[in-house]
């Protein structure tokens, strides 16, 4: 009964966990938030996306296979995925000496290129300066004006989000991990219910020696 009930506990946990950590939200948000890093031309949120994506996946298969080690794997990369958020609000609100004319970590200095939403914004018009001299060479010099909201508000509520989704996904991944942990403990079970697999009867003989008479 005791095995039954532990069973049952597991596959309730997995329904929960798995809802918690692959909400359609968190993996929307990834992809969204890739798409337009792509366009913009953002090459480190580029690889802090996908790395986010990769540990996504690990969670879910942490979850599903019952491997504890996984999904605190998963937890820790969410507490360096909030600080990384935290660092690009703190960017494009230019933090401190933090300056978007000055550094441009997002494209690892290679490129003056800026958000995808600086010129595609909502409401943005953009006007091109013809025969500018400020301009590098394979760049142009634009001019931005009616946006309806700044594109460093656009990111600012996009990380702030990517914060929120990390830090629910981290109680999950907590919780879940814990519940595993005291299964492997009282059950001592790995990657599934595999102790508590069907095993084959095994025959028994019945057969019992009876003496022999014979007469002579």
């Amino acid at each position: 009964m005791n095995s039954c009930n532990g069973c049952m506990k597991s596959l309730g946990v997995l329904k929960f966990a798995a809802g918690g950590i692959s909400t359609p939200k968190d993996q929307v948000a990834a992809l969204e938030r890739q798409i337009f890093d792509f366009l913009g031309y953002q090459w480190a949120p580029i690889l802090a996306n996908f790395l986010h994506i990769m540990a996504v996946i690990l969670g879910i298969f942490g979850t599903i296979q019952y491997r504890s080690k996984y999904l605190m794997m998963y937890a820790v990369w969410l507490v360096l995925w909030v600080g990384w958020n935290a660092f690009i609000i703190c960017f494009y609100l230019e933090v401190g000496r933090l300056s978007q004319d000055r550094d441009f970590i997002m494209t690892f200095n290679t490129s003056l290129h800026r958000s995808w939403w600086m010129e595609n914004g909502p409401g943005c018009l953009v006007t091109p300066v013809m025969n500018s001299n400020l301009a590098p060479e394979d760049h142009h010099v634009i001019t931005v004006s009616g946006c309806l909201l700044d594109y460093q508000y656009i990111e600012v509520v996009s990380s702030a989000m990517q914060i929120f989704l990390a830090l629910f996904g981290f109680v999950y991944a907590c919780y879940v991990s814990k519940v595993f942990l005291e299964e492997e403990d009282s059950f001592d079970f790995i990657g599934g219910f595999d102790s508590y697999g069907y095993q084959a009867p095994q025959k028994t003989s019945h057969l019992q020696l009876q003496p022999l008479y014979t007469s002579g």
